[in-house]
């Protein structure tokens, strides 16, 4: 039982951790598109 306990929060962490990542890639991609369009 400890074991699906370790896998569900294992689970819920990665789950975290990549729409941390993501955010961080919107984030970066509209910095991006606003530099572009400042310069241009």
């Amino acid at each position: 039982m400890a074991r699906s306990d370790m896998h569900r929060q294992r689970r819920g962490r990665n789950y975290a951790l990549g729409g941390f990542l993501l955010l961080l890639v919107f984030i970066f991609f509209v910095v991006t598109i606003v530099k572009m369009k400042g310069a241009a």
